[in-house]
């Protein structure tokens, strides 16, 4: 757990004592933020608010805590800054956990050639904590995967990147051509955290509904070991790994839809998006949305609608 940004959370919730109106100032969506809450008081093991259906009000744990969270995200600001004084300009960016390390590697040294003198420090967040960031600062800018609601942000070009999935070599299916989703039960699936990536694994969900696949049960992560082990499945681009199998889906039924995401432009975040759409397309066969269209897939008998 990022506790700092659980801190900034709790700082925004205890001025607002309002849930909603917490989530408006933040940028995210009211569930997520009650659970990200729920995450710091468990980490602390004390209850920070008092809810009812009328009024949400500081414990008196609450209250003692309110005042050195507010002093311990003071003194990450002033390092944050002094850091900033002492190296030149430097540029923030949020790049999803799941991001294929030599894609993150190609993204960096792309935007180290096209502005030198910026230093990137990039740090690895899911979206909906990017959101987050870039409301309070702590990022200035962003990769984050659609479908997504943040008021006041914009958005560089959207790409879009079909997904396959990722099998153990041991599968049978990794002996097929190509994979429909339905050919997935009775498998479990690995996806991103739902308070993480909570549009994206909607959408996934929905679409492995619509074409006859209901996973046996959905795990959270981003690393590939229960893949691996032959215990799930994933989603993704395809890579190569010892142990490890890719496979197209009959229609592309799954794609990832990303772009590039800041609240305030400079000219840094302008480059940086520029930067990504170039880099993207190049290192990670991402299209422009709605430049490829998508195979129509043939309907199963039995398949839900």
């Amino acid at each position: 757990m990022d506790l700092v940004r659980h801190l900034r959370y709790f700082i925004v919730v205890a001025e607002e004592l309002h849930f909603g109106n917490a989530a408006i100032r933040l940028g995210m969506a009211q569930p997520p933020l009650s659970q990200r809450i729920k995450r710091l008081e468990e980490e602390l093991g004390v209850r920070l608010f008092d809810r009812s259906a009328r009024q949400v009000r500081l414990t008196e744990q609450g209250r003692l805590l309110l005042g050195e969270a507010r002093a311990i995200v003071t003194r990450v600001d002033r390092l944050h800054e002094l850091a900033r004084q002492g190296g030149g300009a430097v540029l923030k960016v949020g790049v999803p956990p799941d991001l294929a390390a030599s894609v993150l590697a190609a993204l960096i040294a792309a935007f180290r050639a096209a502005s030198p003198d910026v230093r990137v420090a990039p740090a690895e967040i899911w979206t909906a904590d990017q959101v987050a960031a870039l409301a309070d600062g702590t990022i200035d800018v962003g990769l984050v995967r659609h479908p997504i609601t943040a008021p006041g942000l914009r958005f560089g070009q959207v790409l879009v990147q079909p997904q396959g999935v990722l099998l153990a070599d041991s599968d049978p299916l990794a002996a097929v051509g190509e994979v429909h989703l339905a050919d997935l039960a009775g498998r479990e699936l690995l996806l991103p955290p739902q308070e993480g990536e909570p549009g994206w694994r909607g959408e996934v969900l929905a679409e492995c509904r619509r074409h006859g696949y209901v996973p046996a049960q959905v795990h959270d992560g981003a690393g590939l070991g229960l893949v691996l082990a032959g215990a799930a499945v994933a989603f993704g681009p395809k890579v190569e790994l010892p142990g490890l199998a890719w496979r197209p889906l009959l229609g592309s039924p799954i794609a990832s839809r990303v772009s590039t995401a800041w609240r305030t432009a400079t000219a840094a975040t302008t480059d940086f998006a520029a930067v990504a759409v170039r880099t993207l397309k190049e290192s990670a066969g991402m299209t422009e949305q709605g430049s490829a269209p998508q195979r129509r897939v043939s309907r199963r008998p039995g398949m839900l609608a």
